[in-house]
């Protein structure tokens, strides 16, 4: 429909609802960077070598802290470590209980395999205990195989001060769990989070590129091919937790009981592909992004020209030799955007690998150097069921909140590598395809 002669053309670029969605989006970002700058700035915290403080309280006790904050009220909440001496990690002291606060140069930080840190002074150090003062002057010994290591925050200046975070951030990643995963590393837990996302994607990619190959290429618009596309949109939209239990139910007794069966008889009853492991988790994360990658595929393939197409077709070429030097190689920025949005979901859904093998902890990674290498049906640990298992079922949640936002930040800070990563290729492939 043509626009009248003489007629204005209207400029909506001022309207109220351009400033509704500018808004909209300015809150969006806004909110994510407050998230993750919260995440980064809680979790970096962690690693960072405070002062210790010395408190003489007024009920005559004595205290050597980690200030961590101060209160509205002005009252000071500290980490004080010693757990088998107070059996607390965490105090509030209002201003008016303290007598006197201190910095003693000689105050010593204690990183242990048992009961968290400790704070005191050391009186001598033997190659199978060390003796220490606790802050309130009674002598204590303490097997050396339990000490880690050792730091005096007091004497540290700001260049010691970001090494040892430097250190304290490289040793997160690349430790083990210790202490009911309240102190320690993260690498199990980061080793097969990203083995699940690399299996599922593996997984994932090729069954919908061939499935939305099929639905916009190959398939005739009848009443079943309707139903499937209606079925594939309403599949994203199924809670992850069912898809978990048919991962437990279809996969683990199901298609595991039957191998077990079938190869593995002379190890029954103990299963070993009919329990919970890292394929059965990844093919059951394939099975819950793969409506994603179907419809982003086909979206892809709708853009391609019809012209592009037309000419192919025009030159000889026949219908796979149309598909796999033009249609496809123009669809891949939508394959790509279906990756990217998989690997997000993959990365930090919980639910349904709480059913098919993820767990709190494990002794051995399903990677290793001992054949087959790679370990198909050993159970893993995942970042985001590492952050639940931390921060709710932790015998003592308030002092491993700092480990509940360091992982946080690091599951989030992956997400972003892989997305950026799949972003830039995308954009590479794009590129390329307009001749730039």
């Amino acid at each position: 429909m043509s626009r009248p002669a003489g007629s204005a053309r209207v400029d909506y670029r001022g309207s109220i609802g351009s400033f509704l969605c500018a808004g909209a989006v300015a809150t969006v970002l806004l909110a994510m960077v407050l998230l993750f700058t919260l995440l980064l700035m809680r979790g970096a915290g962690a690693f960072w070598p405070r002062d210790l403080v010395e408190w003489k309280m007024a009920d005559g006790a004595v205290y050597l802290v980690e200030e961590i904050e101060t209160q509205a009220d002005g009252a000071i909440r500290a980490r004080l470590a010693n757990r088998e001496l107070y059996d607390l990690d965490f105090k509030i002291a209002r201003p008016e209980d303290i007598l006197s606060r201190s910095i003693p140069a000689d105050a010593l930080r204690l990183e242990r395999s048992e009961n968290g840190p400790f704070h005191g002074y050391l009186v001598s150090e033997g190659e199978q205990s060390w003796r220490l003062r606790a802050p309130d002057g009674a002598e204590i010994e303490l097997p050396a195989a339990e000490v880690l290591r050792k730091s005096y925050p007091n004497q540290m200046g700001l260049l010691q001060r970001l090494g040892a975070w430097f250190a304290g951030v490289a040793r997160f990643v690349t430790d083990e769990p210790r202490n009911a995963n309240q102190e320690g590393g993260v690498w199990p837990a980061l080793v097969g989070t990203s083995l699940l996302v690399i299996l599922m994607s593996i997984l994932v990619v090729p069954f919908g590129v061939m499935a939305a190959l099929y639905l916009n290429e190959y398939a005739r618009d009848t009443w079943f091919v309707r139903l499937v596309r209606v079925a594939v949109n309403n599949l994203a939209g199924v809670p992850s937790i069912v898809y978990g239990v048919f991962g437990l139910g279809f996969l683990v007794y199901g298609v595991g009981g039957a191998l077990d069966h079938a190869f593995f008889s002379d190890s029954l009853p103990s299963p070993t592909f009919g329990a919970g492991g890292v394929l059965w988790a990844s093919v059951t994360m394939a099975l819950l992004t793969v409506p994603v990658v179907v419809v982003a595929t086909e979206e892809g393939l709708r853009a391609v020209p019809r012209e592009r197409r037309e000419a192919a077709l025009a030159l000889g070429a026949t219908r796979w030799e149309m598909l796999r030097h033009v249609i496809l190689p123009g669809a891949r920025p939508g394959i790509l955007t279906g990756t990217i949005l998989a690997v997000s979901r993959a990365a930090g859904e919980v639910a349904p690998l709480m059913l098919t093998g993820v767990v709190g902890f494990a002794r051995e990674l399903p990677v290793s150097g001992e054949f087959p290498y790679l370990h198909l049906n050993e159970r893993f640990m995942h970042l985001g069921f590492h952050i639940y298992s931390v921060g709710f079922q932790a015998p003592n949640v308030e002092a491993a909140e700092p480990l509940v936002y360091a992982t946080s930040a690091l599951l989030l800070a992956l997400v972003l590598l892989l997305n950026l990563t799949a972003i830039r290729l995308r954009a590479r492939v794009r590129r390329s395809l307009a001749g730039k």
